[in-house]
């Protein structure tokens, strides 16, 4: 398909999302309160959609199925693309978490693109600040594995063709979104640092303008190098595994990695050759419950967020929420008290599972969902819970938390000071795709923070995500997910796949760092029980809950924040129960890109985030 084809279809398939919002509105919400208005129309996809955090990767996406590509060749294609429209929430050298089902083998598949912390790291000589930002904080790069395996093992495509939009916008350029200039000047002190940083977010001595060309040459030639790789074996007669491989192998235990190792060795950082070279992406089986005759799957440990919103659905599940209402104060509390109770026990288990005796079936068990949630009042609020213990049901109160805690397998020294306890923010995108042959991917990639380390590697474009600051990881030493060398982190990202009579349903997944769990359990409520089209649950008013100084700890202060949409009375009722409500703007929280099967019709549609710049499409 030529090029002039392609720039019409994306015209048409965004035109109707760039409609004002009263139109669309009234097109798609007669008769609805003004709580539950969405003002963009769910897109239909007979052939196949796309709903990302940036209209030019869903395109990217979009056009890969057009080209005959399947879902996984989309996912690939459009997670290059977020990499130059989205730097600063995902890129190459991120991390990340996709949940896939498969049509033919009938199953859901979890893919884990995560990177350890550098074998060399000593947490006792670096401070909160230099783990979160900077030479000295970091992970292996784990998304580019992410994207080969997904390739090689459900994509029928090549490196080649999948990657072409990505180095077109990354060599042509492409007009820079006003977020990512916004996070360019929060970070420029920080680029000013590295002639290599400044140089890629700095190209000409200063901030960019939005909507200003904006190309990333170096990213464009790591890229290229890649493909020269996979095409090299493919010309000497490998076959299309051999050759994605020696794409992995260039970037991994070749001159990229060299390069990066260099750039290390020479600033005084921690990676060396070894910790590329020990990578590999993480095929598990994907977290599963039931939830009111649904089949919902997504991400294991090293996600946190995986268990979160299945614990937080097993809870709610012995309350009826549908005859409480959407948008009711009292749905809002009883979920709102999931989201702790959940919290508390996740905070005190999830860790690296290759280090680490994560008890997952105990935590997803229903048995243990009863036990927990006792713990949840309905005329008022609770302070934030101790965890439980997951083995003996019977022992769920908050006590239970420091003897399995320090069951966790990895011996520390608890004479080390522990680090800054506050959190940092985290930034993250999403996107959904499904094709014409019955396959769908939910993914979840991530920078960590806003452009990961901040650090743009040597001559690569390459920023990496920055795992080791505290939010990944615990500021105990004594906490099974404390950072340490060799040890995976743990991400919040936990792309979700929906099934029902084991037919597909539903696949989400947002950014939000924190709150991940929490927007995805809120979507899922919308649509699981409350029936709401896709693009309508997206929409819906949201709230977020905040620890501080953070999650680990029992009786932590809970900061509670709403969004200001919600009928009268509902901010009245939440504070006779205990609540301090803090109201947001409408649009606050997220960034939900989903894509639902209605039964009834036999449609798939997909619905983008009005939160941020995200746009579904489909052809």
């Amino acid at each position: 398909m030529g090029r002039f084809s392609i720039r019409m279809i994306a015209l048409f398939a965004t035109s109707l999302l760039l409609l004002p919002p009263e139109a669309t509105a009234r097109q798609v919400n007669v008769g609805l309160p003004a709580h539950r208005v969405a003002h963009r129309p769910a897109v239909p996809g007979p052939n196949g959609l796309v709903t990302a955090g940036h209209p030019l990767a869903s395109m990217a996406g979009l056009r890969t199925l057009m080209a005959g590509g399947n879902a996984a060749d989309a996912a690939v294609a459009t997670l290059a693309t977020l990499n130059i429209v989205r730097p600063q929430m995902s890129g190459m050298a991120g991390n990340g978490f996709v949940t896939l089902y498969d049509r033919v083998s009938d199953r859901v598949y979890s893919l884990g693109a995560t990177g350890a912390a550098p074998l060399a790291l000593d947490p006792s000589s670096r401070t909160a600040d230099e783990l979160n930002k900077g030479i000295h904080a970091g992970v292996v790069p784990g998304l580019f594995g992410g994207w080969i395996a997904l390739l090689d093992r459900f994509g029928t495509m090549s490196l080649a063709q999948v990657l072409a939009p990505a180095i077109d916008y990354a060599e042509n350029g492409h007009p820079i979104e006003a977020s990512v200039v916004a996070a360019i000047e929060s970070h420029r002190d920080l680029f000013e640092s590295f002639p290599s940083s400044r140089r890629m977010f700095l190209p000409r001595g200063r901030v960019p303008e939005p909507g200003e060309t904006f190309r990333m040459p170096d990213l464009a030639n790591t890229l290229r190098k890649v493909v020269e790789a996979e095409q090299a074996a493919l010309a000497a007669g490998k076959t299309r595994s051999e050759a994605l491989r020696a794409a992995f192998d260039r970037f991994y235990r070749g001159d990229i990695a060299e390069e990066m190792a260099r750039f290390y060795a020479e600033n005084g950082g921690d990676f060396t050759v070894e910790d590329f070279a020990r990578y590999e992406p993480i095929w598990a089986e994907p977290i599963h419950t039931t939830y009111r005759g649904f089949d919902v799957y997504t991400s294991p440990p090293t996600s946190r967020g995986g268990l979160e919103v299945t614990m937080q659905l097993n809870l709610v599940e012995g309350f009826d929420l549908r005859a409480l209402g959407a948008g009711s104060a009292e749905t809002i509390h009883l979920l709102s008290e999931a989201i702790k109770v959940a919290k508390a026990d996740v905070y005190a288990y999830a860790a690296d599972p290759a280090l680490v005796d994560v008890p997952v079936a105990e935590l997803l068990s229903k048995e243990y969902a009863a036990a927990r949630r006792s713990l949840i009042d309905p005329s008022r609020v609770m302070a934030y819970p101790g965890a439980g213990n997951p083995v003996r049901v019977d022992e769920s109160g908050p006590g239970a938390r420091a003897a399995r805690g320090a069951a966790g397998g990895i011996a520390t020294n608890g004479r080390r000071r522990h680090l800054a306890e506050q959190a940092y923010a985290g930034s993250t995108t999403s996107f959904s795709i499904a094709d014409r042959f019955g396959n769908v991917v939910a993914a979840t990639p991530t920078h960590g923070g806003a452009f990961g380390t901040g650090v743009v590697v040597g001559n690569t474009g390459l920023t990496f995500n920055n795992g080791s600051r505290i939010g990944s990881t615990s500021p105990y030493p004594d906490h099974v997910n404390y950072v340490r060398g060799g040890q995976i982190p743990i991400l919040n990202n936990s792309p979700i796949i929906v099934l029902r009579d084991g037919r597909f349903h539903a696949a989400l997944g947002t950014p939000g760092g924190e709150t991940i769990g929490q927007t995805q359990f809120q979507v899922l409520v919308n649509l699981l029980d409350f029936g709401m089209p896709v693009q309508e649950a997206i929409a819906a008013p949201r709230f977020t809950l905040s620890g501080e100084p953070n999650f680990y700890l029992p009786g932590a202060e809970i900061r509670f924040r709403l969004e200001n949409r919600l009928p009268d009375g509902v901010v009245g009722t939440l504070e006779a129960l205990g609540y301090t409500v803090e109201l947001a703007p409408g649009y606050a929280f997220g960034s939900i890109q989903g894509i639902t099967f209605d039964a009834a019709t036999g449609a798939l549609m997909a619905g983008a985030d009005p939160r941020r710049v995200a746009y579904a499409v489909g052809w």
